[in-house]
């Protein structure tokens, strides 16, 4: 071997990755795969307003007063404490995270081992069936209708027959953009086993109720959300959990430690004080997705899915979508995401709403390449 360099073809190299967990090798890495820089970027359901430069200023001069130097509490108790006023809930049943991704691997270590029973409706955000696949648990996927709405009576069927320890719905749903309504909720709680972790990462933006009231009705029910869309924050990485004190207590043990930094909680914090300006921008991403809505639908032969949050699926009348894809970016710098990987969505590709100059020129864009 030469110096500096690094085979990774070697035969001891290579036992030593066989070593490596079978259920981990079978896996790909979670990858967006798009340019890193564009004049108009719709693909990742961000928000396109970074926060006032005031705010910044303010939230920096609480920075000031932070000793970088300590870790941080295991738990931001101040922002715990303001969730769960929030929700009506105890502290205790709120655990805080580096973001809502982070906490879907706690919940896999702490509610599936291997050869579990666990449920959930496709498509559906990838991570999800992926970390159940890496605990080792029998995963059943129910397809959704024809429009992609949920089959509640499917999912309810699956459940009864497969007694699952584990079953996770995402309502509004990524990538389809549709939600669940309550009544139908209730109905895959009530016929649940087990634990229901029910997904609210875009559900400032839809028409439907929280599944909030259920944590009172069942105890086995947890909610997940996230700071990263509504609130603007997908760059610091917050997110959280709501459930009963005493599940909440169990899932603190399957916690990494200090995995949310002081500069987190404060902007959080600072965040969850500007209510009106959190309102005025989600109203504002709301007409956005509406426009977007309008000027697919006016496009001859795009097939538009109508959404609940701030992004939406639709369907070119072209052959190749991907390539559409591709000539958006390289092109027209324009990045939206190709769907086409999952199931059932093979030719859709994926838009959320930006500011108005973003969503006017992203319908241009289309228009031309059509």
């Amino acid at each position: 071997m030469k110096s500096g360099t690094l085979e990774d073809t070697a035969p001891d190299v290579e036992k030593l990755v066989e070593r490596v967990r079978p259920s981990v090798r079978r896996e790909s890495p979670y990858v967006v795969g798009a340019p890193p820089e564009a004049d108009v970027k719709l693909n990742q359901n961000e928000s396109p307003y970074d926060l006032p430069p005031a705010l910044k200023e303010e939230v920096a001069e609480r920075v000031q007063e932070i000793p970088l130097n300590r870790y941080p509490a295991e738990q931001p108790e101040r922002l715990r404490a303001r969730l769960a006023e929030r929700l009506d809930l105890d502290p205790a049943g709120v655990i805080v995270g580096n973001g809502s991704n982070e906490l879907t691997y706690t919940m896999g270590q702490a509610l599936m081992t291997s050869g579990d029973a666990v449920v959930l409706p496709r498509p559906m955000f990838a991570l999800y069936a992926k970390v159940a696949r890496m605990n080792g648990a029998d995963l059943t996927e129910v397809p959704p209708r024809e429009d992609l709405t949920f089959d509640t009576g499917a999912l309810v069927e699956a459940i009864e027959r497969e007694q699952p320890a584990l079953v996770i719905l995402a309502s509004p749903n990524n990538p389809t953009g549709r939600a669940m309504p309550l009544s139908e909720i209730r109905a895959v709680v009530e016929a649940a086993p087990g634990f229901v972790v029910v997904d609210e990462a875009y559900v400032e933006f839809g028409e439907e109720e929280s599944a909030r009231t259920l944590i009172g009705e069942h105890p086995g029910v947890i909610l997940l959300r996230t700071f990263s869309k509504a609130y603007g924050l997908a760059g610091l990485r917050v997110g959280f959990l709501a459930m009963r004190p005493a599940l909440g207590h169990e899932l603190m043990k399957a916690r990494l430690p200090f995995m949310t930094s002081r500069l987190s909680e404060e902007v959080a914090l600072a965040v969850l004080e500007r209510e009106d300006l959190m309102s005025e921008r989600i109203a504002a991403l709301r007409e956005a997705t509406r426009h977007l809505r309008d000027g697919l639908r006016a496009m001859d032969g795009v097939e538009v899915v109508s959404s609940q949050s701030n992004f939406m699926l639709f369907k070119p009348a072209v052959e190749n979508a991907p390539a559409l894809l591709e000539h958006l970016a390289e092109e027209e710098s324009v990045l939206v995401r190709d769907m086409s990987g999952y199931p059932s969505l093979e030719g859709y590709l994926r838009v959320c709403a930006g500011t108005p100059d973003e969503n006017k020129a992203f319908l241009a864009a289309l228009k031309r390449a059509l």
